[in-house]
């Protein structure tokens, strides 16, 4: 799971109506950078929020864009932003931004329609994986990032449910995949499409992975699909207890009304 964290720079506090400025404005990319992340932040219900992300997002940048911004970054944090509004009618844009040549573009994408629950993506994801770990899922030259952003294809078709047998086969072989937050991806994927246990345990097995960054990613997941089994073993994993209480907040919040819960709450007081 990716982060949220505020970008850098022109952080000052602002208004909806500042953020709608600096997004309009196309002259300084930085304050467009901010005013992006901060309607998605704060969930901006405006009526011009939406269109105006959407544009953002159509707003391919040159690499020496300059102002302090990375390549494309408007556009990923518009499509970041567009995921957390749960606006239907961005789904058009963010399919079309999934076949972009930048990454980073593709991720982002990936991950908002994933949080839309669009089942239009469905093919446009399974497609970009379907050549496996030794394609889609190999490095690239010259750079750790692999060759599709496998981590957030993978959870986007998890997070969007449509569990039919060719997405299962899809996600099936990165299960083995050399990169441990793949494998987390995958088997987090398989449990939330088929719910079958032995995908949980797969992921409390990566609690006590020996990274760190594995058993954070672990965790991240656990909370997300909200496995209950995992109670004990996420508040003994040995991360830091704000990671395990974000976990924990999701198992209440996906298994609400399960007899439970007291526990969980419980656990999560402990943790404080």
């Amino acid at each position: 799971m990716e982060p949220e964290t505020p970008p850098p720079g022109n952080a000052e506090p602002i208004s909806e109506a500042e953020a709608l400025r600096r997004l309009r404005q196309s002259e300084d990319q930085s304050l467009q950078y901010y005013g992006a992340w901060w309607l998605g932040r704060m969930r901006s219900r405006h009526p011009d929020t939406v269109p105006l992300l959407c544009q953002a997002l159509r707003q391919r940048q040159p690499r020496d864009a300059g102002a302090g911004v990375e390549h494309n970054a408007v556009a990923r944090n518009a499509a970041r932003a567009l995921g957390k509004l749960a606006d239907q009618r961005a789904i058009g844009d963010l399919l079309e931004a999934l076949e972009d040549e930048d990454d980073g573009l593709r991720e982002a994408a990936a991950r908002a329609l994933g949080d839309l629950g669009a089942e239009l993506a469905v093919l446009p994801l399974c497609r970009r994986l379907a050549s496996g770990p030794s394609v889609a899922g190999a490095p690239q030259t010259n750079s750790p990032k692999l060759q599709e952003p496998c981590e957030a294809l993978i959870e986007a078709l998890g997070d969007i449910g449509v569990a039919t047998p060719a997405v299962l086969a899809v996600i099936e072989p990165f299960l083995d995949h050399d990169r441990p937050l793949i494998r987390s991806a995958a088997t987090r994927a398989m449990l939330q499409l088929s719910g079958e246990p032995q995908w949980g345990e797969r992921l409390v097995i990566l609690l006590s992975h020996p990274q760190l960054q594995v058993r954070r990613a672990a965790l991240m997941d656990l909370g997300a699909v909200g496995w209950r089994p995992a109670l004990g073993a996420i508040t003994a994993t040995l991360a830091e207890n704000s990671l395990k209480l974000i976990a924990l907040r999701g198992l209440v919040e996906q298994g609400q009304g399960e007899p439970d819960t007291e526990a969980v709450l419980l656990a999560m007081d402990e943790l404080l």
